[in-house]
C-alpha cells in the first residue's frame, strides 16, 4: 500500500450523526471525497431532507434517516436498517449535540439532564449499537466530537462542560475496552468555529469595531482567527483512516492554539 493510500476511506461506510448541516456536514463531505459511503441522521424529516439536498448539490449520494439519538430503541432499529440497506458501519462520528447557555443556579435539572442526554448519553447509545458490528468486521473507528469545554469551564455552560468532559472520558474508556478488537475511539475538540450559528457573534458593530465576543476569541487564539468547518476535515479524515490505527483514546484539539495559550498581557 502506498503511504498516501492509508488516508483513503474507499469502501468504508461512515455514519455521522446530526450531519444535515454545520460541522457534521463538513466532516461527512470530506469523508465522501476520501471515498466513503455517507450515512447520516437527524431528529426530523425536514432536517434529513435539507441534508439530502445539500449533499446532492455537492454531488454526494448520502443516505439519510430520521432518528432520535437519545432513544436507544430507535438507535438499535436505525443500525439494523443501515446494515440491511447500506452495510455494516466502519466509521461512527458522534456529532449531534446541543448547548443551553444558562447560569448554573438558574438552570433547571430538566435542562441539565437534556444536555447530558444529547451530548453524552447519545454517544454512549450510538457507540454501543455499532461496536458489535465493528467487532465482527475486525475493525472500526469511533470519533466523538468533544469540545474545549472537555478541558475548560466557562460561565453559563455547566451542563455542556459536564457532558463534554464526560465524553472525553467515554472516549478513553471505549479505547480501553475495545482497543484489542482493533477499534480506535478518539475525539476531536473544535475551537471556536465560524458557522451560521455563530455569525451574530462576529458581526461588526455600528462603529465598525468587532463584536466584544469576537474580540475576546481573537485575543485568545494564537492563530488570530475563528476556525472554519473545513479546518476540521483533515483531522476527521485522519482519525477515520488506516493512518491512525495506533492512535487511540486521544482528543485532537483543533482550536488554533487556544488551549496552549495564556493570553496577552492587558
Amino acid at each position: 500500500m502506498a503511504f498516501i493510500d492509508k488516508f483513503s476511506l474507499e469502501g468504508k461506510i461512515a455514519l455521522v450523526t446530526g450531519a444535515s448541516y454545520g460541522i457534521g456536514f463538513a466532516i461527512a463531505s470530506a469523508y465522501a471525497e476520501a471515498g466513503a459511503t455517507i450515512v447520516f441522521n437527524d431528529i426530523n424529516q425536514e432536517l434529513v431532507d435539507k441534508g439530502l439536498a445539500a449533499y446532492e448539490e455537492k454531488g454526494i449520494k448520502a443516505h439519510g434517516y430520521v432518528c432520535d439519538v437519545t432513544d436507544e430503541a430507535q438507535v438499535q432499529e436505525l443500525i439494523k436498517k443501515i446494515e440491511a440497506e447500506v452495510g455494516v458501519i466502519d466509521i461512527l462520528v458522534n456529532n449531534a449535540g446541543i448547548i443551553k447557555r444558562i447560569p448554573m443556579i438558574e438552570m433547571s435539572a430538566e435542562d441539565f439532564r437534556k444536555v447530558i442526554d444529547v451530548d453524552l448519553n447519545a454517544p454512549f447509545i450510538m457507540s454501543k449499537a455499532v461496536i458489535p458490528g465493528m467487532i465482527k468486521k475486525g475493525h472500526g473507528k469511533i470519533i466523538n466530537i468533544c469540545s474545549m469545554m472537555s478541558e475548560l469551564g466557562r460561565e453559563t455552560v455547566s451542563a455542556y462542560a459536564a457532558a463534554k468532559g464526560g465524553l472525553k472520558m467515554l472516549t478513553r474508556n471505549i479505547c480501553s475496552e475495545y482497543g484489542e478488537a482493533n477499534i480506535q475511539c478518539n475525539g476531536i475538540g473544535p475551537g471556536y468555529i465560524a458557522t451560521p450559528q455563530t455569525a451574530p457573534l462576529r458581526e461588526k458593530q455600528a462603529d465598525g469595531s468587532r463584536h466584544p465576543f469576537d474580540q475576546f476569541i481573537i485575543s485568545k487564539t494564537p492563530a488570530a482567527r475563528w476556525g472554519t468547518p473545513e479546518d476540521l476535515q483533515g483531522p476527521a479524515v485522519f482519525l477515520a483512516s488506516d493512518a491512525s490505527d495506533f492512535v487511540n483514546g486521544h482528543v485532537l484539539y483543533v482550536d488554533g492554539g487556544i488551549l496552549a495559550y495564556i493570553g496577552k498581557q492587558p
